[in-house]
């Protein structure tokens, strides 16, 4: 049986996704490092989502790399749990964007927040302008950015 969670925000990309007893540690809660995976995991799916593949990105010389990242932890996941991990996208600069992204346990109650930054780069290691993605292969992203750089702004 899967549980149901709701989204906190329904503004946001949610996944679920439940807990494996080896992502946990001696102390029976996940290992910190884990949750990078929950994480990254989420945004894929996210792109996914809104119709940008991660891999065909990659295939098609247009890389997403992580320059930062900041975990906040507030509470610890235990085996067999399951959870929601959000996932909304921000505008950072013409050529960076970040990922805000929260787990929340069974009880609604938020386990962490991260944000995660990213430059997009080509084959050359050269950035390219978030206008000129947006403009070439990524008609889905302009709709979102645009949304979500007007929500940033308020």
């Amino acid at each position: 049986m899967q549980a149901i969670i709701e989204n906190p925000n329904d503004q946001e990309f949610s996944l679920l996704l439940k807990v494996r007893d080896y992502e946990c540690d001696m102390q029976g809660i996940v290992n910190n490092s884990v949750y990078m995976n929950y994480l990254e995991h989420a945004r894929h799916e996210y792109l996914d989502s809104i119709g940008l593949n991660f891999k065909k990105l990659t295939d098609d010389g247009v890389y997403l790399i992580a320059i930062k990242a900041e975990l906040d932890y507030k509470k610890s996941l235990t085996p067999g749990e399951h959870f929601v991990v959000t996932c909304r996208l921000l505008p950072e600069s013409r050529f960076k964007i970040k990922f805000l992204q929260e787990i929340y346990n069974e009880r609604k109650e938020k386990v962490l927040t991260g944000l995660l930054t990213a430059a997009i780069i080509d084959e050359n290691k050269k950035p390219i302008l978030i206008e000129n993605l947006i403009n070439m292969v990524l008609p889905a992203f302009r709709k979102l950015f645009i949304q979500n750089n007007k929500n940033t702004a308020e």
